[in-house]
Parts: C-alpha cells; structure tokens; sequence
C-alpha cells in the first residue's frame, strides 16, 4: 500500500531528488543516450510528480494535483513482432456465477473492508475440472443493522466441464459459515487424495476438510485457527520437512482492531476519513505450522525462524500480504518469499534442519532498484525466459511501478528489472494487487497480467490521475524477438480484462478444456471478472496433471520441464500465487507451431525425477508418480 506521510521521514529532499534522478538516469540512459541536462530536467518532473504522492496523512492538509510524466512516451519504439489480440470474454453472469463480495463498509472506512477478495481454481469433487471458491468477508458486527442475511464467507461453484458453473455451497457442506474472509490456501492435508481448505480472516481462520466431496470444519482439532487478534492474508501449503505432508504458512497483515484503525484517522482532504497505508500500524508476525501427519499440526513460528523484530525496539517487522514458497537455490527444500507492504520483503531459507533465515536483502530481493520498501501486494514467479533465470513479480502501490525481480548469475542473486524488461514505466500509475504469469496465446512463452483497483472509492477528487475501479493489465511476452522482453498491449487488445473494476484476488485455470488459459479476478464490494479465453490462434498445447504419492498427492512443490520446438520450458507446480488465491494444479505448456514434443522431464517433491516421451499434444495428461 501507500508510503504515506513518512516514506520519506528520514531522507532530505536532496536525498530524494538523487535517488528519482537515478531511476530516471538509467531509464533514460538505457533508451536514449541523452545528455545530463536532458536528464536532470526529467527528473525534476518525476521529483516534483512525486511529491504530491502521498495523498494520504493523518492530518489533513492542502494537495496540490500534478500530472504524471509519460514515460512510456519517452522510450523508442520497438520494431519488434505485434502482439497478438487477447480475447479476454467476460462470462461471469452467462456461466452461473452469481457471487458478489461484502466487505461490511458502514462509514467508519476501516481498513480490512478495502483489502479482501480471495478466489481459488481447484477440483473439490475430483471429476477432473477445475471448479471455482470465493472467500466473502461480513457484515461488522458493530456496524449498522442490515436486514439481509449474513453473507456466506465461503462460496463454491462446481464446474460442468464446458466453463459452466452452478453454486454448490450448501451441498459441498460449507453454508452457514460466517466470518471475515480474506484469503484461502488450497491442498491435500492429509493424504487422502481429497483436496482440502484453508480460509484466512480478521480474526480466527479456518480449515475445511474434504471428505470425498462434501467440507468438514476441522479447524479446532487441527490447531490452525491463529489468533483472534490476528488478521491473516495469504497463506500456502507446501512440504517445508521434506516428510511428504503439506505444512502451512500464513501471513499475517498488520496488528488491527477498530480502535487503533479510527485512533491512527487517516483522512482526505477536504472529505474526512479515508482509508490508509499500513505505515502507522504496527507489524505482526506470521504464522508456520508443521503437519504432525494425524490430521494436526504444531505451531513452529519461532522454533522455525519466521518471527523477526526490530534489532532496536523488539517489535514484530512483517507486514505480509502475499507469498510464494520455491526452491530458490535447487537444495531439494522449499523456501518461501513474502511480499510486505511498506517494509521490505521477506525471503526465507530452508536449511534443511526444521529452521529457516531470512535473507532477503542479502539476495537483493528486500527492496526495489532504489533500496526502497514498496508497497508490495501480490506476487508470483516463473522460469519467464525459457532459460535458468527466474522472474518474481510483485504488483505494488499507485505511482510505483511492479517489481520485477530478475536471477543473475547465481539463483540467489536477484536485480529489479522492471523498467529494463518493459513492466516498469507502464504499471507505473496501477495500483496493483494480483499478478499471474499466464501464456494467454500458447506461443511457449509466459506473459504477464495484472489486476488492478485502487484502496481509497474518493481518490479521483484529490488525484484526478486516480481512479478506483482501474483495468486490468496485459504485457505480452517478446523473447528475444524485442529489445525489451514484455510489450503492454493496449486496452482495445485485451477485451474485457479492459473492464474497469476495483480489481483484487487472480487466479487462471483451463475452465473448458480447450487448452487456453481463462483467468477471475475478483474485486472490492463486486462481482468477479470471470474472462473466458478466446484469443485467436492455432498455437497447439499440452496440459499436465500430476497425481504424486501420498501424502503430497497434488505433488506441490514439483517441477516440469518440457523441450518441444527447439527450447525448454519450465513449469512450477504451486497453486499458491497472486494475491489471496490459489491457481489451478494442472500445468500448461503452450507449443506455438510446434507439433510434438521431445520429452518431458518431471522433477517430484520428494526429489526422483521422471522422464516421459511420445505424449499426444492438444490434450490433458494426468501422470502418476512411479515407483522408482
């Protein structure tokens, strides 16, 4: 979120004005070659932009509107190939989906009602389709009376196989559940071939065992519920031991209550209370727990190494939105990268033993390209080059631009190369919460997509550059065809992900089973953005399904590497991504022209690797650990 009043508190105006004309150096030097004078002149436009930045203070005072420069005008034109027309068709009403979200607002704009919206892709009936969960928040139960009933916190659809849904909440045993809903986490806890879930909220949390298709709350036997003080965001489950169970990580946002929300009285100009940055709450800790493998788990927060403080104060840094759990180093252990909002992020490094160190600044992977703590929504992370270097994506606050962290020589070393691979000018003024890399063509290389929707519905009458509901955001993905690797197209090229809304929560499934990815994204006190992919091409396919061994029978944590056409690529089997949400387990591979694949190399959690030859393409494969 917003830096607020004090992002800058401990640096000088000169300090800053340095660090804006570097950025701006390096754009401009990497494009044009343009003399000092030049430079120095952009970045008294970007210095002075920036300086009525911080729309947000808790006293109010007078802002003063400026225009944002146009960067994007700024770079030379790439000669490279065009960007094939993305034909995102929203069929949101048309295929059955009747969710709209509640987030409780009644006045007091408190912070929780402008942050939720979770949503996974995942097979609750195991019928081999992607079915589709929405996480609700409430009604405050100190707010104004509302006739209507509460809303369920959780909301299943249960997909037919052709992208139609029909709503089987009460059926799958999940009516009746009322809580304040954030996020969900999606996997088989116990082995059972079943895939179980796990709701964050303000307040306590909650897992839902499956049993064959129909959700048992589990959660007090389990020993997952939190803290009632807590607010939990995203959380993931992956094998942290290496014992083949799915333990869990959650994140926690900031220490919140109603009383500190109106104590810390953000507030706009002229039109009162707003709502704000996390920068005066204070940080939390997260939450780990390893799977006993008895359907319990134990607490291992601090045994493991995920509660970190200050070195000065002793109070708690993290203030996690989003993660992504991967094996950064290729140890056979997962680690797990947080995304913080507005204090740096978090990486951690599984040793191997039960424990794990932060090391995020170390792996240049704890600030942006200026050493500066953005305000980090959503994430996720790919093999984007079709080669050994490994993207993460990090959606980020309004007039700063998406993170984009690149490997370099080494896979713990990392660079921001947002600007440099053509993300960073054109995110610059989203405000932006889920990220995906999707291939929305199946050429065989990832692109990147971004939901977008600002925190404050009055920004537009102090920042008439602002807008609250915004449209989502499409880079395609050039290779080494262009000068810069992703080319944003245009919002007459995107279809309805063009739709302006108050964008949160994404995820991407193959909803019926024609190869292309469709994606949802979810928004603020709205229904969802359910985009069904028609994007004209003759690109031909592959889908993998993996059917590990038990416990991990999702096989999370799995590696797939196909070589078709003349390059490899590389999949990561995680559902946990984006902001919020759980993507599909299935993997796709898109082939472009290329008519039969080499060989497809599967690298299982626990390490064995398997080779398969002579798969059909254009269809899904579902392939079962061996023995060996």
């Amino acid at each position: 979120m917003s830096k607020g009043p004090d992002r800058y508190a401990d640096r000088t105006e000169s300090d800053q004005f340095e660090e804006l004309t570097d950025q701006d150096d390096s754009i401009i030097g990497k494009v044009f070659g343009w003399s000092l004078a030049l430079i120095v002149l952009v970045g008294l436009v970007i210095a002075a932009w920036f300086g009525v930045n911080h729309w947000m203070t808790p006293e109010a005072v007078p802002i003063i509107e400026a225009e944002a420069p146009d960067l994007d005008s700024l770079l030379i034109a790439d000669e490279g190939p065009e960007p094939p027309t993305a034909g995102w068709v929203d069929i949101t009403g048309s295929a059955g989906i009747g969710f709209s979200h509640v987030n409780g607002a009644f006045g007091e704009r408190l912070l929780p009602e402008t942050m939720g919206g979770g949503v996974a892709f995942f097979d609750y009936n195991n019928d081999g389709h992607p079915d589709l969960l929405f996480v609700n928040s409430d009604h405050w139960e100190f707010g104004a009376i509302v006739e209507a009933p509460r809303p369920n916190a959780l909301r299943l659809y249960q997909n037919d196989g052709q992208g139609q849904f029909t709503e089987v909440t009460l059926e799958a045993g999940l009516g009746g559940v009322h809580f304040y809903g954030m996020g969900v986490a999606v996997g088989d806890v116990d082995g059972d071939g079943w895939v179980d879930l796990y709701a964050t909220a303000v307040g306590k949390n909650r897992l839902f065992m499956n049993e064959q298709g129909r959700f048992v709350e589990s959660t007090d036997a389990a020993g997952v519920d939190g803290d009632e003080s807590d607010w939990s965001t995203s959380a993931a489950f992956f094998d942290a031991d290496n014992d083949g169970y799915l333990d869990l990580l959650v994140t926690n946002y900031v220490q919140w209550s109603r009383e500190i929300d109106i104590e810390v009285d953000y507030r706009l100009t002229g039109l009162g209370r707003a709502y704000g940055p996390p920068t005066n709450f204070a940080g939390t800790h997260n939450r780990f727990y390893i799977n006993n493998g008895d359907g319990t788990f134990r607490d291992q927060t601090e045994a493991a190494g995920f509660m970190l403080t200050h070195a000065t104060t002793g109070e708690p840094i993290g203030k996690g939105l989003a993660l992504m759990p991967i094996d950064f180093d290729g140890d056979g252990f997962m680690d797990v990268m947080i995304a913080n909002d507005t204090v740096r992020n978090f990486v951690f490094h599984n040793q191997g033993d039960g424990t794990f160190v932060e090391v995020a600044t170390e792996w240049g992977l704890g600030f942006d390209r200026n050493g500066l703590a953005t305000g980090a929504m959503g994430i996720d992370a790919a093999y984007f080059g079709n080669d050994d270097r490994l993207g993460i994506a990090i959606g980020n606050f309004a007039n700063e631009m998406s993170s984009f962290y690149q490997s370099q020589n080494r896979p713990t070393q990392f660079a921001d190369q947002a600007i440099l691979e053509g993300i960073g000018g054109a995110t610059r003024m989203a405000l932006t919460f889920g990220v995906l890399f999707v291939d929305y063509d199946n050429d065989g290389r990832l692109d990147y997509l971004q939901a977008n929707g600002h925190v404050e519905n009055n920004i537009n009458q102090v920042q008439s550059s602002q807008q609250y509901r915004q449209s989502g955001q499409l880079f395609w993905n050039c290779g080494r065809d262009c000068s810069q690797t992703f080319r944003l197209l245009p919002n007459d090229r995107i279809g309805d992900l063009a739709q302006p809304i108050v964008g949160r929560g994404a995820s991407m499934a193959d909803i019926d089973g024609d190869g292309r990815m469709d994606v949802v994204l979810t928004q603020i006190g709205g229904p969802p953005l359910v985009l069904k992919n028609e994007t004209a091409t003759d690109h031909n396919w592959i889908r993998i399904q993996l059917a590990g061994k038990s416990p991990n029978t999702g096989a999370i944590g799995a590696r797939v590497i196909l070589s078709a056409g003349g390059q490899s690529q590389q999949r990561l089997v995680m559902p946990t991504r984006s902001y919020l949400s759980q993507v599909e387990l299935p993997v796709t591979f898109g082939l472009g022209q290329a008519d039969q694949i080499e060989q497809l190399t599967i690298v299982w959690p626990d390490g064995s690797e398997q080779i398969v030859e002579a798969l059909p393409i254009n269809q899904t494969h579902r392939i079962q650990q061996s023995d060996q």
